[in-house]
């Protein structure tokens, strides 16, 4: 063998071994170098936590260039690196060489789990049906309107309220009650007397015929005394139109009259009732007569009632004068044992007026009068 021949050759084997033998080790670090960086946005990179990161990453092999391109530069770090990091095989890329001609150093660096600020961004573009916001949220469709409540029309009235006819329907059968009001004894100035005043109805809710009542007695006389039939008929749920005769007993001698009027519950549940009268020597007179139940308990009530008389002209012998003759109020406390049983006591108030007033005093009789009463309510 040539040794003179051999030394040259392993000499320049030894020397070319030795470029390529560094130029693999370091071609696996130097693989990011190649990619291309001009065109990124290193305003959000945070070149503070870079270095730290650099020191301590391990050796990796080299990312295709699909994955480069995908790499997360908000977290690079681009300070100063420290001497002893430039030695480092396994530091960053260098990025001396880079084009930083395009980046947007204007904002400042922000932390990479920071929020986003939405406030400058555009939503009108945003398609909100791919981002999942189709369906609202339960909070936000509750506080969606609902359709308003349609306004009360004539139809809904009508059904609501049906003509008395269609009302009565339901009850044609016959019917009747009794109730006596008012039976007591009164505190008088000449003595005890005692006092009625009644009413009864028989028949439907639609036809009725009525029978009233009241009375006096004193000193063991009938002082007054009436009785009226009336025919009722019902013109709405609540009033009836009576139409009959009324004869007077007492004062003196006996009269009949013609009676017609109105009777039912008001608004605010008051019991009124209006009966005008045409007499047979032809007086005419009215009443009104109005009274309320102020419940004030389940069985205690409270009843006050107010009733005024009226005539078209004077009669001497029935000791009435024209105009307001009477005016009568009253204030009772009843206590319902049951609804058919229920004693009371109470106050009455009476006071003739005009030339009723006149015909009392020439009697002797006082105008106006302030009684006791005790006494019991009867319904059968």
């Amino acid at each position: 063998m040539n040794t003179t021949a051999a030394l040259p050759r392993a000499a320049l084997a030894l020397a070319l071994s030795l470029p390529l033998a560094a130029f693999a080790q370091q071609t696996p670090q130097t693989a990011p170098a190649a990619m291309d960086h001009s065109g990124m946005d290193h305003s959000r990179m945070n070149h503070a936590q870079t270095n730290g990161a650099n020191k301590k990453a391990p050796k990796k092999k080299a990312a295709a260039p699909a994955e480069a391109t995908a790499m997360d530069h908000a977290a690079m770090g681009h300070s100063p690196k420290p001497a002893a990091a430039k030695d480092d095989a396994n530091a960053a890329p260098d990025h001396s060489k880079m084009d930083h001609s395009k980046m947007d150093h204007a904002a400042p660096a922000k932390p990479a789990d920071a929020a986003m600020d939405h406030s400058k961004m555009d939503h009108s573009q945003m398609d909100h049906a791919a981002m999942g916001h189709a369906a609202l949220p339960r909070a936000q469709a509750s506080q969606t309107p609902r359709e308003p409540i349609p306004a009360v029309t004539d139809a809904d009235r009508t059904a609501a309220f049906p003509p008395i006819s269609l009302h009565m329907q339901h009850a044609p059968e016959f019917n009747r009650m009794v109730v006596i009001n008012r039976l007591e004894a009164v505190d008088a100035d000449r003595g005890s007397a005692q006092a009625w005043e009644g009413q009864a109805w028989f028949g439907s809710d639609t036809n009725r015929l009525w029978l009233r009542s009241e009375g006096e007695r004193e000193q063991g006389r009938t002082e007054s005394a009436n009785l009226e039939a009336l025919y009722g008929r019902a013109i709405s749920p609540w009033w009836d139109v009576v139409a009959g005769v009324r004869h007077d007993f007492r004062p003196q001698r006996a009269q009949s009259w013609a009676a017609f009027g109105v009777q039912g519950l008001s608004p605010y549940k008051f019991e009124v009732s209006a009966t005008a009268y045409l007499g047979e020597r032809g007086q005419t007179a009215l009443n009104l007569e109005a009274e309320y139940e102020l419940l004030l308990t389940n069985r205690l009530i409270l009843q006050p009632l107010v009733e005024v008389e009226f005539y078209g002209k004077d009669d001497p012998h029935r000791e009435t004068g024209a105009g307001l003759s009477t005016a009568e109020a009253g204030l009772r406390l009843r206590y319902e044992i049951s609804r058919k049983f229920a004693p009371y006591v109470g106050v009455s108030w009476e006071r003739a007026f005009g030339d009723t007033a006149d015909y009392r005093r020439a009697h002797g009789e006082r105008v106006e009068d302030t009684r006791l009463v005790a006494g019991v309510r009867l319904w059968f």
